[in-house]
């Protein structure tokens, strides 16, 4: 048995425990979610679980609503993780060495603390309100309990993580490649645009994946910040299974939510594979 064989086979059986983890954990839960969903109240097996996701009003207004608050707190934490990432990275000083010590601490503040704290902070009788009424104010409009809250909640959680990834894509970027940017006349905007953008691509693609399954899939923060209706899917899962005992039609809802997630990733690897095939 040569030496390339004998590597082939070590590297196999390192793979293999991650494989069977992930057989264990990931594969074999989705699959019994998905023959559960198929399983009607007659025990036969049809697609009505699904066809209730998409006719009853609620389900229709749950799903556009997580939807919504998905789409808006990827997008808002894109925009302040890369304006953050960027500052850090083209600038110096105090200001910049503070954010560095103080972005990541939110990472370490578990989700339950971090939710209640925003309910103490936020909330009509909170310490923001308060503060206002004391200085002469009328009081605050109404931040949580609702989408805001939800959303609001999410910035807490996904900036920091995303602005490590995009500082650490911007950390790569030689600067001989703005000065040379700089000295054919290229302005910031350009720079941005031309250079520093598709430089960051993957990284970026990487950031709107982790983000977007993190919210979709979210609990905590939409049960204690969201409102009653609509819900967020993980939520309104948790009502259906919990509380109304549909075990197949909670099925349904999180074999469709893992659907949404398998976009995300399916369109993220089908980004690098074209990339990968243009590059050779």
């Amino acid at each position: 048995m040569n030496k390339q064989v004998k590597m082939g086979i070590l590297g196999l059986l390192l793979v293999i425990p991650s494989f069977l983890l992930l057989f264990l954990t990931v594969v074999i839960p989705i699959a019994v979610s998905f023959k559960e969903s198929l399983t009607n109240k007659e025990g036969g097996m049809d697609l009505s679980n699904y066809k209730f996701l998409f006719t009853d009003k609620l389900m229709r207004s749950n799903i556009v609503f997580s939807l919504e608050v998905t789409v808006i707190s990827v997008v808002i934490v894109l925009i302040v993780s890369y304006a953050l990432a960027a500052y850090m990275r083209f600038n110096k000083g105090k200001l910049v060495k503070w954010i560095r010590n103080m972005y990541m601490i939110p990472m370490f503040i578990p989700s339950v603390i971090a939710t209640y704290g925003l309910i103490q902070l936020l909330g009509n009788h909170g310490w923001v309100a308060r503060w206002v009424l004391l200085f002469g104010g009328s009081g605050i409009p109404r931040l949580i309990f609702d989408m805001k809250g939800i959303i609001i909640a999410n910035l807490w959680f996904n900036i920091p993580f995303t602005t490590m990834l995009l500082g650490s894509a911007l950390a790569g970027i030689p600067d001989s490649v703005m000065e040379s940017a700089k000295d054919v006349g290229a302005g910031k905007l350009r720079i941005f645009i031309r250079f520093i953008v598709p430089l960051t691509y993957k990284t970026l693609l990487v950031a709107v994946t982790f983000v977007f399954m993190g919210v979709i899939g979210s609990f905590t923060a939409p049960f204690l910040l969201g409102p009653n209706a609509p819900q967020m899917l993980g939520v309104s899962m948790e009502q259906i299974f919990g509380v109304f005992q549909e075990k197949e039609q909670a099925s349904a809802l999180a074999f469709f939510t893992f659907l949404l997630c398998s976009f995300m990733g399916y369109f993220y690897i089908r980004s690098m594979i074209k990339e990968e095939g243009a590059r050779s």
